[in-house]
């Protein structure tokens, strides 16, 4: 495969297991001139810029990335960086000099880094606030000078190699209190060769048939270089969503990160899975949101997990250990049970959202009249996840399968009977029973349940999906609203895990030709605006965070099935014509 080269000021450079990044992106919709080193421990915290130098003036240059490092490449020189493992970052060059400033703005007694020279082996220290974290710069090969060494309050702090126009290399430690005992380093040569070989390893595991789609070597090097180690509160390895500022796992993001790895990578994906359900509350929620230092309950998200793991395990490419099996049980019978016991009003057989952020979409425009919506999604990702309950009841816990069925036959008929207008659902408050905008795809997202729908519903929600179409995909509201916006996160954008879930829905109503262009729609856009958060849904622009993993995880599952697809029909017809020979 040739090599990867992808633009940084898009797509942050790191490597898989790390919690810090080589990025311009410094902050919520943040970008910096300069390229820095930046920590997501505690946060997303941008600690070093990397100025480029020669004869001791900054210098402009230009900048390739690829999985294995990146390259500042200058008139007189160049340099480069790469992972020599999960907290170290060795950078080094010949002819251009680098300049590693401070990026925290300044030292206040709360704020800031503090820099000084270690006494045991020279290197230079800064002690950070903001990540509560050391950095460690070693001198490698040449000398470097220490600017500001023991300064408190404002004033410059940095630390200058190459000033010399020879060669240099240094080392960059991310350390909790003290460093590792020293141990041998490989040679830069050997890092760099050692990264390209992870990461094509990787790619070639979660898309074997990548080759064929070209955005897919893109896609899996943004699943694996925001895959984090266990650390703090992310209790199993766990692909972040982004590696710029939306750092975080939300708990239905990392379902589609699950199913994308499942075929490969199968510990991985099971891990993903099960990560956010390690911080589930007693009542049976899970959180908003969990990430190094930090887990919200103010919201939760859409119980999509009894359809995902039903779709994981299909791509698990073993059986399901008894004890995994068990634990998926129980944690997801405990969070049906909160919608089932905390999220019906008295008397009502359907659940409730209590603000957008609960089904993720956050702004949708169901919940412009009322916050607090009885939703269709809602109850049918819910029947869905009853009839996973039930299946996996019959393996782990027989005398329970019954009633989960029973529960999900109940609230199917409260569905059908009491969200259906005849051609459409809709969602309604639970207060005054009013009927909120039709205008938004989230009504028609039913469909994925189609299986246990009238085919004449299935008809209408497949039309209804049709009618959000646009050159790049489903607009999650339709173009011709008036409360459609170019930008407005879910009132009209075009996002990955919409689209991936009524291509499903649309397959499996039968409507296969609907679900190729579909998929065909969203492949050809991430390939010409790569993979992020949200896109524009009339000219396919890419908005928000830029690479964001559950929008290259649905490229890697929609691309994988597309494959499939062709290998099938090509051996199909590969079978007629010797069939018809003989």
């Amino acid at each position: 495969m040739p090599t990867l080269e992808f633009p940084i000021d898009e797509v942050p450079f790191s490597m898989r297991g790390s919690w810090l990044s080589v990025s311009r992106v410094v902050g919520l919709h943040r970008s910096a001139d300069l390229i820095h080193l930046v920590s997501h421990q505690t946060g997303m915290h941008p600690v070093l810029s990397f100025q480029p130098l020669a004869g001791g003036a900054p210098v402009e240059t230009t900048e390739f990335a690829a999985p294995e490092r990146v390259r500042w490449v200058g008139g007189a020189g160049e340099f480069s960086a790469a992972f020599a493992d999960v907290d170290t970052v060795r950078v080094r060059g010949a002819g251009l000099g680098l300049r590693l400033a401070d990026a925290s703005g300044g030292l206040t007694p709360f704020t800031g880094t503090f820099l000084f020279i270690a006494p045991q082996d020279g290197a230079a220290v800064l002690t950070s606030y903001e990540t509560g974290r050391r950095y460690r710069i070693t001198p490698l090969v040449g000398d470097f000078s220490v600017i500001g060494s023991e300064r408190l309050g404002a004033g410059e702090r940095a630390i200058e190699v190459g000033g010399d126009g020879g060669e240099w290399e240094i080392a960059i430690e991310e350390v909790a209190s003290e460093p590792a005992p020293s141990r041998p380093r490989s040679s830069f040569d050997e890092v760099v060769a050692a990264r390209a070989a992870e990461f094509a390893a990787f790619a070639d595991g979660v898309a074997p048939w990548r080759a064929e789609h070209p955005g897919a070597t893109l896609a899996a090097y943004v699943l694996w270089s925001a895959t984090v180690r266990p650390l703090g509160f992310v209790t199993r390895e766990t692909v972040l969503m982004s590696k710029h500022w939306m750092d975080k796992v939300w708990s239905w993001d990392h379902c589609f990160n699950a199913l994308a790895l499942a075929s490969s990578h199968p510990e991985l994906a099971i891990d993903q899975f099960l990560v956010v359900f390690d911080h589930q509350a007693a009542t049976g929620a899970l959180p908003d949101s969990i990430t190094h230092s930090e887990v919200l309950y103010n919201f939760v998200k859409p119980p999509i997990h009894g359809w995902m793991w039903s779709q994981l395990r299909r791509r698990l490419p073993g059986a399901v250990p008894s004890d995994v099996l068990l634990e998926v049980y129980r944690r997801l019978a405990a969070w049906t049970c909160y919608w089932l016991d905390h999220r019906r009003a008295p008397g009502a057989t359907l659940p409730y959202y209590e603000h957008g952020n609960d089904s993720g979409w956050d702004n949708s425009t169901v919940f412009d009249l009322d916050r607090v919506v009885e939703s269709p999604d809602l109850a049918a990702f819910l029947v869905l996840q009853l009839d996973e309950l039930a299946r996996l009841a019959d393996e782990v816990a027989p005398d329970a399968a019954e009633g989960w069925r029973r529960e999900g036959e109940l609230l199917l008929g409260a569905l059908t009977d009491e969200l259906w207008q005849g051609e459409r659902f809709v969602a309604r408050s639970v207060a005054g029973r009013r009927v909120g905008s039709t205008s938004s795809l989230i009504t028609a997202l039913p469909l994925i349940a189609s299986h246990r729908l009238p085919d004449d519903v299935t008809e209408r929600l497949a039309e209804q999906v049709m009618a959000h179409l646009t050159e790049f995909g489903p607009a999650t509201e339709l173009p011709s609203s008036p409360r459609y916006e170019a930008d407005g996160y879910w009132r009209g954008p075009i996002w990955a895990p919409s689209t991936f879930i009524v291509e499903a829905g649309l397959r499996a109503a039968g409507h296969h030709d609907v679900a190729d262009d579909v998929s065909e729609r969203f492949r050809r856009l991430c390939e010409r605006s790569g993979f992020a958060e949200n896109f524009d849904a009339l000219t396919g622009a890419g908005l928000r965070d830029r690479a964001y993993t559950w929008t290259a995880s649905a490229y890697l599952l929609l691309a994988g099935q597309a494959s499939e697809r062709s290998t099938a029909m090509a051996t199909a017809e590969l079978a007629s014509d010797l069939a018809g020979g003989a």
